[in-house]
């Protein structure tokens, strides 16, 4: 039965606060203040609204002067993905690592401690954990963002990670429901297919889901993949049967779904993020995430009209967006009653999981290096989630230890041959990503490993390759603080 609209108001406010925006720069624009005042709840912020710690304090101090109750929100995994250190790398070294030393005390800490940052900077919304087990190992997109392939792992440290966060005032989005380590495409690209019966997909993805839930998380994000055992025809982020009937229904989750970037071209590309919206609320998605491409007063307004005009015309029915709007309603007032000031600091608690992380092999014939090496850095494209704007690699800890470090970075088939003419008599740590991966990786470092066997890898992806060097050290993640741990052997420290 068709709803009609009963108060153009109360409709275009339930519209506005569904959504979480983006926009560009270190200030709130006036558009978005204007925007907040006319129901706006959330914000979504990126790399590129963050300066420092200070800078960003006085954004969430701005935005919550036009609105108490604004919903903050941030992609802070921390490891390869992060926007508090977008330009410096993380502090913290990411899932895998911490599946890596699987002491879910450590978990934990990290997690409070990433959790009591973004509180203190006014942040109360994480779109993490990734709760994905990679189970396929070519995935592009999930890797060192998942704690391991091993879904009893996956599990307990996503529940972990959940309640450490949550511990510091900060609301966990678990994601990305309902699973997307199995697939091979990056759902930034194109729509990625996870062909499992649905016997594996309740044993192995939704195990982690459930064992979030259990926890406590506040949201859950959906994915943009298409699972045919529990839809053949849409995407998760639009599926009813995904949404409603197993999230809602069977695994009786009562809190607040989000979508994934609805720029994304494995919704976009196909649907429209319009019509896409429109479809997503419809089928049990609460929030809209869109600002991480579409960052702009049009695209809000844009998405508004098409769900205001979706409530008139009977596609969607006003009470499924009224509902919506009270659970993101719901989220803003726990968050902005919650409290912090028990959480206390652990600054070490990133470095220290880092440096467990490590595995080293080699190391009982290594010695330690006491002049400044070059650092081949082999370098593959970098994921839309990651970015490529955040620095990674050992050369600029290796600098600290050994001042005089040089680095390059190479791509290609001619990489190899290109890092030994650029090294020179130099002892080189070669450090790849994923080697496994990509073919020229691995032809560059065999390339290299001819020429110079006493060259130090060092992995920064997931190791799955088999162990080559002098020394080789897996690092389990990319961050700044996998790369201090990496330096510290190199150097001898």
């Amino acid at each position: 039965m068709t709803t009609i609209a009963r108060g153009t108001d109360t409709l275009t406010r339930d519209a506005l606060t569904v959504l979480q925006p983006g926009f560009t720069g270190t200030t709130a624009p006036d558009w978005l203040l204007r925007r907040l005042g006319e129901g706006l709840a959330s914000v979504g912020l990126f790399g590129r609204n963050i300066v420092s710690p200070e800078q960003l304090s006085a954004l969430t101090a701005q935005l919550r002067a036009e609105r108490p109750d604004v919903l903050v929100a941030i992609d802070e995994e921390g490891g390869d993905v992060t926007r508090l250190e977008a330009r410096t790398g993380s502090s913290f070294p990411g899932n895998h690592a911490l599946g890596a030393v699987d002491d879910l005390e450590l978990t934990h800490a990290v997690a409070r401690e990433l959790g009591r940052r973004l509180a203190a900077c006014g942040v109360h919304l994480n779109w993490a954990p990734s709760a994905d087990v990679n189970s396929n190992p070519d995935n592009p997109v999930i890797g060192v963002r998942s704690f391991g392939a091993d879904t009893a792992l996956v599990a307990r440290h996503t529940a972990a990670y959940v309640t450490g966060l949550q511990s510091a005032g900060v609301a966990a989005c678990t994601k990305h429901f309902p699973g997307h380590g199995d697939t091979a495409v990056d759902s930034h690209h194109a729509l990625p297919r996870i062909d499992v019966p649905a016997d594996v997909l309740h044993a192995r993805e939704l195990a982690p889901f459930r064992a979030a839930l259990a926890a406590g998380t506040r949201a859950v994000m959906s994915a943009h993949i298409l699972v045919p055992a529990l839809d053949p025809d849409r995407p998760a982020t639009l599926s009813r049967p995904v949404l409603t009937d197993l999230l809602r229904g069977e695994l009786g989750y009562q809190g607040l779904i989000v979508t994934d970037g609805m720029e994304m071209r494995a919704v976009s590309g196909t649907y429209g993020i319009e019509h896409g919206s429109v479809l997503a609320v419809a089928a049990g998605a609460d929030a809209i995430c869109v600002g991480g491409g579409l960052a702009d007063d049009e695209t809000v307004r844009r998405l508004r009209d098409a769900l205001v005009a979706a409530v008139r015309s009977g596609e969607l029915p006003e009470e499924r967006l009224a509902d919506a709007a009270r659970r993101v309603r719901e989220l803003a007032a726990w968050t902005a009653n919650g409290t912090t000031g028990d959480t206390a600091p652990d600054p070490e608690a990133g470095l220290r999981a880092a440096r467990r992380a490590l595995t080293v092999t080699g190391g009982e014939s290594f010695t330690p290096l006491t002049e400044a090496p070059y650092v081949a850095a082999f370098t593959p494209v970098a994921n839309i989630a990651v970015g490529d704007e955040t620095p990674w690699g050992v050369a600029a800890e290796l600098s600290a230890l050994l001042p005089g470090t040089r680095t390059g970075s190479f791509t290609g088939d001619s990489a190899g041959s290109d890092a030994l003419a650029a090294a020179g008599e130099r002892r080189v740590v070669a450090v790849v990503r994923d080697e496994h991966r990509h073919p020229w990786m691995a032809k560059a470092l065999s390339t290299l490993l001819e020429a110079r066997p006493d060259t130090v890898v060092v992995e920064m992806g997931v190791p799955q390759a088999p162990p080559r060097g002098r020394l080789h050290l897996a690092t389990h993640g990319a961050a700044r603080v996998c790369g201090r741990a990496a330096a510290e052997v190199v150097a001898g420290v």
